[in-house]
């Protein structure tokens, strides 16, 4: 089972991942790319082990924002979701809202949160939770809305109280919902924690991305960009453990 799991699921996108840096690697040395343009994935690993000791401190900068904002907005979402979930008047009148809320670029705010809050950790706090709390929001909404009308009934019929209810039926029913959520969330943490930096900061991959660029270092702009693409992969990855330890009857996450 295991060895199917691997070879169905792992080892395609390995796969196409080495022939893309291969490829990149064999363009960059046949057409003479210069390295400002675009420089070799090889070039890129060497400048990512000469720099590693200063770039080490952005990444463990820019992994505690992402990590207190994703458990921050996290929070947020499942509150917002449950809030609504109970006043079912007030969800009518706040989800439209919440839905017209996502076409604001959050970028397009982060002049006004600058205005209103500074350039210390709050306005970067607030940054990566509205990034992250409306995929966990919906998610959850949909997954309370989708338990088993019978057995609500059963369970009012025995007299369970409110609370029974929530927490052994319809609370199961969402998680799995919760956790797609999650998933989305903990990697536009990642995203928001970069954009945070843009804001105003003195350590960060953020920080280091814009500094690289101003002085055309492309070979560590891809240093920066990789180590982004890793940290969303470890935080996918880490929602998944979790999925598989906390939901144990579900098929899908086995």
């Amino acid at each position: 089972m295991r060895n199917k799991y691997w070879a169905k699921t792992v080892w395609p996108p390995v796969t196409a991942v080495v022939f893309l840096l291969l490829a990149w690697q064999a363009s960059s040395t046949l057409l003479d790319i210069p390295a400002w343009i675009l420089p070799s994935p090889l070039a890129i690993m060497r400048e990512a082990a000469a720099n590693w000791d200063s770039f080490s401190e952005h990444t463990v900068a820019t992994v505690y924002l992402t990590v207190a904002g994703f458990i921050i907005g996290s929070a947020v979402g499942f509150f917002f979701s449950f809030l609504l979930h109970r006043l079912e008047r007030i969800k009518g009148a706040l989800y439209p809202l919440l839905i017209m809320s996502q076409n604001i670029p959050v970028i397009a705010l982060a002049p006004l949160l600058m205005l209103w809050f500074g350039f210390g950790l709050l306005p970067k706090m607030i940054v990566i939770t509205l990034v992250c709390f409306f995929p966990i929001a919906v998610s959850t909404l949909n997954g309370l809305s989708r338990t088993d009308p019978a057995m609500m009934d059963y369970m009012k019929m025995i007299g369970a109280s409110r609370r029974q209810i929530f927490y052994k039926l319809e609370l199961p029913y969402a998680l799995p919902y919760t956790f797609a959520g999650l998933k989305i969330s903990a990697t536009y943490s990642v995203m928001g924690a970069i954009m945070a930096e843009w804001l105003g900061t003195e350590k960060g991959i953020g920080m280091y991305m814009l500094l690289q660029k101003s002085s055309f270092r492309t070979d560590r702009v891809f240093v920066a960009i990789a180590m982004i693409v890793a940290l969303s992969l470890l935080m996918f990855a880490a929602i998944t453990v979790l999925e598989k330890l906390l939901i144990r009857w579900n098929k899908n996450t086995r």
